[in-house]
């Protein structure tokens, strides 16, 4: 059922689980930039159908890695919905405030990247040597995981990563012809802009 072609764009085919997984990609982000807990109802079943189309198309390196995005996206659900005494939010009774990283945090965060990036582009080609982009492909994957995290922790920067993910995506996606998905991270850089100015008034007004 998931693989039945639904329309084509470009001369590509889009199947029925690009287009569900698309759907849900963006509802999920749209409801975290408009600071709604339902988000992560949204995340468990994009994370399923993630897992659809990673199998569909034999990435299994991607595959494997939806139960770390799983497991963030349970551990973010727990702490938006429990605050711990001082994270509440001042805006939202009963959930957790946004806040920013340190410079010290941030700068452990983009060498942590760097590092897990290269290792894991180092894997990718030698594991699988037809990924076009494995180093691109890698930095994109290690970048969504810091993304999904600082999320989870209600963290500002979580959407300066998410518009890196969205520009490297692109690049990625366009670099293949993949003109759908292109059209999806067009749409979710820009839902990205909007969230980082919205989450910035959340900040200065205690979250």
């Amino acid at each position: 059922m998931f693989d039945s072609v639904i329309f084509t764009l470009a001369g590509r085919p889009v199947l029925l689980i690009d287009l569900v997984s698309s759907v849900l990609g963006l509802v999920c982000v749209f409801l975290a930039g408009r600071n709604s807990k339902y988000n992560f109802w949204a995340g468990y079943l994009y994370t399923v159908a993630l897992f659809f189309l990673f199998w569909n198309r034999n990435l299994y390196a991607n595959l494997l890695l939806q139960p770390v995005s799983l497991t963030i996206n349970i551990i973010g659900h727990y702490r938006w919905t429990h605050p711990r005494p001082g994270e509440h939010s001042s805006q939202h009774h009963g959930s957790l405030k946004v806040s920013m990283l340190s410079w010290t945090e941030r700068l452990i965060s983009l060498v942590g990247v760097l590092l897990v990036a290269g290792l894991w582009g180092w894997t990718l080609d030698k594991l699988f040597p037809a990924d076009p982009h494995p180093y691109l492909d890698s930095c994109v994957t290690v970048l969504i995981l810091l993304a999904q995290l600082l999320s989870a922790l209600k963290k500002w920067d979580c959407w300066v990563v998410w518009l890196l993910v969205n520009v490297s995506q692109i690049i990625l996606h366009m670099s293949v012809g993949n003109v759908l998905m292109s059209i999806v991270c067009g749409l979710y850089l820009v839902n990205g802009l909007w969230s980082l100015a919205s989450w910035m008034k959340l900040y200065r007004k205690n979250g």
